[in-house]
């Protein structure tokens, strides 16, 4: 890989409008420029106040669910311009700006397929009690159903390179997407690594958030999913 790849951000975003521009400003003053906003069918003015806050915007004309956000941003990217790395990154502010150099590294440096961000690494997570345990019980089931070891199963703060790009394909229109992700790791026979990320909880964030009886139902999805 050369020395400057083509780093796309793909950001799915849902009613988004009160954080969209803060998120895409913060990425462009960091010098990401090939930002793409994939409104899924958002109520409000999302998709207004992302075009003029500077990115590219699909539009989904109802709401689908993030992983078709990503499934349309990944293939529109991919065919129209041809990236040498995909960053996925939330529209509601968990994410921080700072890490994507640091999930990026390890394509340009070891060629890397995928790099996922871990909120557990450091052990520096600060996620309300029921979440932490939420997302425990999560890894510890996509772990053993995907027959993979990974501390973060659900971080949607992830780097994709050109091999991942080309064969990752997502199948949930959910956030189910993130099991679909760590299944293709294994099934396309792609190298992947963790890095140490912060996530910013929020009561904007946690509203916005999963809440806790869907990740039962997310659960019966992917066996369901597994089993066809």
């Amino acid at each position: 890989m050369n020395t400057s790849p083509r780093i796309f951000i793909v950001i799915p975003a849902y009613n988004e409008e009160e954080k969209i521009s803060s998120v895409i400003s913060s990425l462009r003053e960091a010098g990401y420029e090939n930002i793409l906003v994939v409104n899924d069918g958002s109520r409000d003015g999302t998709a207004k106040t992302a075009s003029e806050t500077g990115a590219e915007v699909l539009n989904h004309i109802i709401n689908r669910g993030q992983g078709a956000a990503l499934r349309t941003g990944i293939e529109y990217l991919r065919e129209t311009y041809s990236p040498d790395i995909i960053v996925t990154f939330d529209a509601d502010g968990q994410h921080r700006v700072e890490d994507i150099e640091k999930i990026i590294k390890p394509i340009v440096e070891e060629n890397v397929d995928i790099v996922i961000g871990s909120r557990f690494l450091e052990k520096k997570c600060n996620a309300p009690l029921l979440r932490r345990i939420i997302l425990k019980a999560g890894i510890v089931f996509t772990n053993t159903i995907s027959n993979i070891k990974l501390t973060d199963t659900h971080n949607g703060l992830r780097a994709l390179g050109r091999k991942a790009i080309d064969s990752i394909e997502i199948s949930h229109r959910g956030m189910e997407h993130a099991s679909d992700i760590i299944d293709e790791i294994t099934k396309k026979g792609l190298s992947y690594k963790e890095v140490p990320v912060e996530i910013i909880y929020s009561d904007y964030s946690l509203a916005k958030g999963q809440k806790s009886s869907n990740f039962m139902k997310m659960g019966i999805k992917i066996i369901i999913k597994k089993l066809q």
